[in-house]
């Protein structure tokens, strides 16, 4: 009598042929296996981590025309002395160090004086600009390339990371190339001023400067933390060619689009922003962004920058400008037709034209779909199981999205303090421990899973998501395509291969090593961007490489048709294991991680004074975990009415007036122009400050004058309806302005000046050891206010 035969087990593969082994490998070989694999996939991490680090730091006695950063930390060293805010006798010390160190190597160099103007219809500002130019002309140019980077800091800051290593770094750069042969295209050193109040001395330069007007290539040297990598992270529109310059002439190569469309998104800006905006400019952003708890405070300090950081910023740098100082600058100064992918490769910067993001997202997608049905009609997995897959692989993708806000929380709950940063002083053992808690739940996740959906099934999920966010990101950011896209594809390949034949297991291995080559770095320069609290981005690039590699993962576990008493304890193991790893490593942070001298915690304070009722407050913005600004405020309340520098309602207590002397103005001259009045004014501060603020304010018959337009040193900076002027680095407490005002009658002003020194201030409680001033536009800052009529 005749039957037939019972259909395979979903989790088996095709039937084999009579007397043929099994397919699926032995316990033993299994464990052999799973071993070659975690050696294979670590490997190729540290391989992938290893080729984005930055190089060691070149001693001082190096070859003249290469950077050393040796010789560039004397400049960083002497320029973060003291902070230096735009419009302070500091910053002028370290304008006049930056001439004396160019002309010293015998560059042409001049001290531009201008205006620059945010034109920000909200909150229009403006500020005397003080930029060091020098020239190192060409031989035979077709264009300039432009090395930025700016000298003020921010208030409070010693601005040794930002922006002293862009200065350090353009210095050496520049003494190097003053020793090696001419190039043919002319350089321009470009230090601005006043970038920390709205990059308003690249604004000047490109508004009034005759070489800004010229137009050209810029390489922007910034410099967000204290140590990692140098990532080139921000480019112009149509960045094709010049990509292909930076990854044939940048020595070591950190650059990924994903962070270029991610900073396109983000209203974050730098003195690239102004000189992209005027049309004549193409360019590259490159900062370090590790270590970023020392951004903008006292303790952005010469001893917690990092000599290799420094090394890799310049060694590009230079490398860079010497490529394209001998380049045709014609066609690299305007947008080319697309922009490029590209992303770290094995220490190679893997890139291809914009044209090739939608064949490559589409033949993933595809090659998935074509894996998937393989998968079927091979009999490895049936259809109902391989659509479980996909439904199961979203879990992870959200558990990677939620997880860093999360944990952060639950960190700033344990230890308050850390609410004051936006990253730990050492955020290591965290980072680990975050990724290898997103590792536990995985391994959990495919513990269960595995028992209804094969391996095959659940990674057959995991590459529909990554192709399908793939052909997503094609269509919106081209540039991050690649980190959802190859990956698919690899996978894809692989599957087919696994289905196709008996040996093609070998191929998650390829297809596993492939997707940690590009995704492990990725991973690694997101991390820093935002913080342990803002890493979800990062996460979910480590879920999808978790999920690329779940046939290897699998291997970690029993056999699912395993006698199931001792397969269910087994299967506890790998997860259980990650879970313990990720406590220590959480441990072994909080141990590292404590605040103290060393690792200070940041608190603001403030103060606000009016000179019209004598009433003086002390203001802080945010929490004190400390609990050393409490004796100074006492409550809450919102003092933006009087004080418009404030944004709503802070922490405030009472202070003891300072008895300082109120802001003169004056009317200079005046006339009617069209039947509305415009005066020329003149303001002076007598506490020296580098700020003034300029509001319209009621008048006796309790009504605002409208005030059309404001010119300051003879370039109109605000216009239409001006709610408030700010004024940044004032030419020694002093402003001359030219205000026009709707009508006729007087102009009552609110007039609000600010100055550095609250520490010499009546009544100030000094901060103990482990507390430091926090960053902000009003950090460490005295605001003296007063109403007039003119």
């Amino acid at each position: 009598m005749s039957h037939t035969p019972a259909p395979p087990h979903p989790r088996s593969g095709p039937t084999p042929a009579p007397g043929a082994p099994s397919r699926r490998p032995r316990p033993t070989r299994r464990g052999l296996l799973a071993l070659i694999a975690a050696a294979l996939i670590a490997l190729t991490a540290w391989w992938a981590l290893a080729s984005i680090a930055p190089p060691r730091a070149i001693p001082a006695q190096a070859n003249a025309q290469e950077f050393s950063a040796e010789r560039a930390r004397v400049h960083q060293a002497d320029l973060s002395q003291r902070p230096h805010p735009a419009g302070s006798e500091e910053a002028a010390r370290v304008r006049d160090m930056i001439a004396a160190q160019l002309r010293a190597a015998g560059i042409e160099t001049r001290i531009e004086r201008g205006v620059g103007s945010m034109h920000d219809p909200e909150y229009p500002s403006a500020a005397y600009t003080e930029n060091v130019v020098g020239v190192i002309p060409g031989t035979d140019p077709t264009g300039t390339v432009t090395l930025v980077a700016h000298y003020d800091a921010a208030p409070a800051s010693l601005g040794a990371g930002d922006d002293g290593a862009g200065v350090a770094t353009i210095l050496e750069t520049a003494r190097a190339l003053a020793s090696g042969d001419p190039l043919r295209n002319t350089v321009v050193l470009l230090f601005t001023d006043a970038e920390e109040v709205g990059m308003l001395g690249a604004e000047a330069y490109v508004a009034q400067d005759p070489a800004g007007r010229d137009g050209g290539v810029v390489l922007n040297i910034e410099s967000r933390g204290s140590s990692g990598p140098a990532l080139m992270f921000e480019t112009s529109l149509g960045n094709r060619d010049l990509i292909e310059v930076y990854a044939q002439n940048a020595p070591v190569p950190v650059a990924t689009s994903l962070s270029v469309e991610l900073y396109r998104l983000l209203p974050n800006d730098t003195d690239l922003t102004p000189m992209l905006a005027s049309g004549r400019f193409t360019g590259l952003n490159t900062s370090y962004l590790d270590g970023s708890a020392v951004y903008h405070s006292p303790e952005d300090r010469i001893e917690r920058q990092s000599s290799d950081s420094l090394q890799h910023q310049g060694t590009n740098a230079l490398g860079l400008t010497r490529a394209l100082g001998d380049a045709e600058l014609a066609a690299l100064s305007v947008p080319a037709s697309g922009d490029a992918t590209y992303f770290p490769m094995l220490g190679q910067l893997a890139h291809y034209p914009q044209g090739a993001v939608w064949p490559i997202a589409l033949l993933a997608g595809l090659g998935v779909l074509a894996a998937g049905a393989m998968l079927v009609r091979r009999r490895l997995v049936r259809v109902l199981p391989l659509g479980a897959g996909v439904v199961l692989a979203v879990i992870p993708l959200g558990v990677a999205l939620w997880l860093g806000g999360a944990v952060w929380s639950a960190l700033t709950a344990l230890t308050p303090a850390f609410g004051q940063l936006e990253d730990t002083w050492q955020p290591g053992w965290f980072r680990a421990g975050l990724l290898l808690t997103l590792l536990a739940f995985v391994l959990g996740w495919l513990a269960l899973a595995r028992r209804w959906v094969p391996a095959e099934g659940l990674f057959f999920g995991g590459l529909a998501w990554s192709a399908g966010i793939g052909v997503a990101t094609a269509l919106m950011v081209p540039g991050a395509s690649y980190a959802f896209a190859i990956p698919a594809l690899l996978g894809s390949l692989a599957l087919i291969a696994r289905a196709q034949w008996d040996r093609g297991r070998v191929a998650f291995f390829v297809s596993g090593a492939l997707s940690t080559a590009v995704l492990v770095p990725t991973v690694a320069l997101l991390l820093p961007v935002s913080g342990l609290g803002g890493s979800g981005a990062a996460l979910l690039f480590a879920a999808l490489l978790a999920l690329s590699l779940v046939p290897l993962l699998d291997l970690c576990f029993p056999d699912p048709e395993a006698p199931s008493a001792r397969a269910g304890l087994r299967r506890l193991v790998p997860p259980v294991t990650a879970a313990v790893l990720a406590g220590i490593a959480f441990g072994v942070g909080f141990s590292v991680d404590r605040f103290g001298p060393d690792s200070p915690v940041p608190v603001a304070l403030a103060q606000v004074e009016d000179a019209d009722t004598g009433d003086a407050f002390w203001v802080s913005e945010g929490a004190d975990p400390t609990g050393w600004s409490e004796r100074l405020v006492t409550g809450t309340a919102d003092l933006s009415g009087a004080f418009p520098v404030l944004d709503g309602p802070e922490r405030v207590g009472p202070a003891e007036p300072s008895g300082s002397a109120a802001p003169e103005i004056e009317v200079t001259a005046e006339r009617i122009v069209a039947g509305d009045r415009e005066i020329d004014v003149r303001f002076a501060s007598r506490i020296a400050a580098r700020s003034l603020f300029l509001a319209p304010a009621s008048g006796a018959d309790g009504d605002t004058a409208e005030i059309r337009s404001i010119s300051l040193g003879g370039r109109e900076i605000a216009s239409g309806e001006v709610p408030l002027l700010q004024v940044q680095a004032l030419s020694r407490g002093t402003a001359e302005l030219t205000i026009r005002m709707r009508g006729t009658g007087p102009l009552p002003l609110r007039l609000i000046e600010g100055a550095d020194g609250i520490a010499e201030l009546p009544g100030f409680v000094p901060r103990p050891s482990g507390v430091i001033a926090a960053e902000g536009p009003n950090a460490e800052t005295r605001f003296l206010a007063r109403t007039v009529t003119l």
